[in-house]
């Protein structure tokens, strides 16, 4: 696909995923509830842990991923102080691991930086947030100005071609049909995120805070973010050979490399700075907090969110987020895939909340552990969501298969099918999900729907126990509200 082509999706993808993050939020911004809470009225009691300990599982990939990336910035910053410094450290790591003493070091010193900033409590994670997007932002916007500033003659690489010799249609490797995959692996490298929105939503002070604070800058930023690193990338790569690095570290490690001067390497010092808050930043929210929310809810009597996370930063080293870089193309076309999971979890979760249930969630019963409880459904587990998450999957899983080990052939249908694997599976799977749910309802959640109370009048009493949960003293408000 042409520079143009690949803009393009990429800006119809992050327009998708805002519409997923949206729906996917609406029962926490109304209800304070997480991700793991509404998951209960969503597969029952019992079955919810399946989507929990699916979150749980990404959860600690990302966050060891992220810390190992988190670690390639540390390494910047005394790349910074010392250009020989990965020739000074003695390497007693053999190279089939994908890694090098200098390396696991500066990894090791940013899991330790991260600690204290486990600590943080949710509803207060809010500056800091403040302050790491601040920075980032501010970084991104000075390094898009020196590439172009400091292009010269090299002007901009092959990345910015507006020709392609692949034809606009006509099966999966045509212009339109890639295009498609573009927007889905777009949604697919955040479907984790997106799931777990609730989490976040469940903190807002009024619905429409959570809905307009995503619904505008979440696309935002995340175009914005793509063009940029797309300008940097072409702006610097004929001056690096005609090699178009996408990787911030690595571009600044090669840029130290061929200019080891003083001004260079304060710069680089800098740049290792900020990535290094940036990567903090996303990794405290987007790994740390929603796997502690996620094993708080497993575990209420053993774990809350602050312990949840320290045990996922515990247990991350266990991927071994190095050799999961030495195999980054493969890695990220399993997590940007696993959308083909993920999207129908999703789609299930709006279905339920705008269609099956109409708005209306019993709060008392997501915390009532027996036959009483309305989403008890049977045994503990609604058996509709399991039929229609499988109806979802299942057909995309050839193409995601193909995809991942390209040795194996598939039809043509089956790669186009995958290609649109998150807009099929959340669509497919929300639609069978309701259709089950009118087919066959539960008894008493659909007394519980049908009743004269209205949603309104639920969420207004929903409401009204957060604001007194949210008045006491903040030593008080993690214990009350863990989930």
């Amino acid at each position: 696909m042409s520079h143009a082509d690949s803009q393009k999706a990429i800006v119809v993808g992050n327009l998708l995923a805002t519409l997923a993050l949206v729906a996917s939020s609406l029962a926490g911004a109304y209800y304070h509830i997480g991700f793991p809470i509404f998951s209960r009225a969503v597969w029952g009691l019992w079955g919810s842990q399946f989507v929990i300990w699916n979150r749980i599982f990404l959860g600690v990939v990302w966050y060891g991923f992220q810390s190992w990336v988190g670690g390639q910035c540390i390494y910047l910053i005394l790349l910074s102080w010392d250009p020989n410094f990965a020739v000074d450290v003695p390497n007693t790591i053999p190279a089939d691991t994908g890694t090098t003493t200098a390396e696991f070091a500066c990894y090791i010193i940013f899991c330790v930086i991260s600690l204290p900033a486990l600590w943080i409590r949710p509803h207060r994670i809010q500056s800091f947030f403040y302050i790491s997007s601040a920075i980032t932002i501010l970084f991104f916007l000075v390094v898009l100005i020196w590439a172009l500033v400091t292009m010269g003659r090299d002007s901009f690489g092959e990345t910015l071609s507006s020709t392609s010799s692949i034809p606009a249609t006509g099966g999966p490797n045509s212009t339109a049909w890639l295009m498609l995959y573009g927007m889905m692996s777009t949604i697919g490298s955040i479907a984790a995120g997106i799931l777990n929105q609730n989490d976040y939503s469940r903190l807002a002070t009024r619905p429409r805070d959570a809905i307009w604070g995503q619904a505008l800058a979440f696309p935002f930023y995340s175009i914005i973010g793509s063009l940029i690193g797309i300008l940097v990338t072409a702006a610097t790569q004929n001056r690096l050979g005609g090699e178009a690095i996408w990787n911030p570290p690595t571009l600044f490690a090669s840029i130290l490399q061929k200019d080891p001067s003083p001004g260079t390497r304060a710069a680089v010092f800098f740049a290792g700075l900020a990535l290094s808050v940036s990567q903090l930043g996303t990794n405290l929210p987007g790994n740390a907090l929603p796997g502690g929310l996620d094993l708080a809810s497993v575990f209420p009597g053993y774990i809350n969110i602050r312990r949840g996370a320290y045990i996922f930063a515990l247990l991350s080293p266990v991927v071994n987020p190095w050799r999961l870089v030495n195999t980054a193309t493969t890695f990220l076309t399993v997590l940007s895939g696993y959308g083909v999971f993920l999207a129908p979890m999703t789609g299930l979760m709006a279905a339920h909340y705008l269609v099956v249930c109409r708005q209306k969630v019993n709060i008392d019963d997501l915390f009532r552990g027996d036959k009483a409880s309305i989403y008890w459904y049977t045994a503990g587990v609604n058996w509709r969501p399991p039929v229609a998450w499988i109806i979802g999957v299942v057909p995309t899983m050839p193409g995601f298969v193909a995809a991942v080990n390209t040795s194996i052939t598939v039809s043509d249908a089956a790669t186009e099918l995958y290609y649109i694997n998150y807009l099929y599976g959340f669509l497919v799977s929300a639609a069978v999900h309701a259709f089950l749910h009118w087919l066959i309802p539960d008894r008493k959640l659909h007394a519980f729907v049908t009743d004269d109370t209205s949603a309104s009048e639920i969420q207004e009493l929903s409401n009204a126990r957060w604001d007194v949960f949210d008045g006491q003293p903040g030593g008080q408000v993690e214990e009350e509200i863990p989930l």
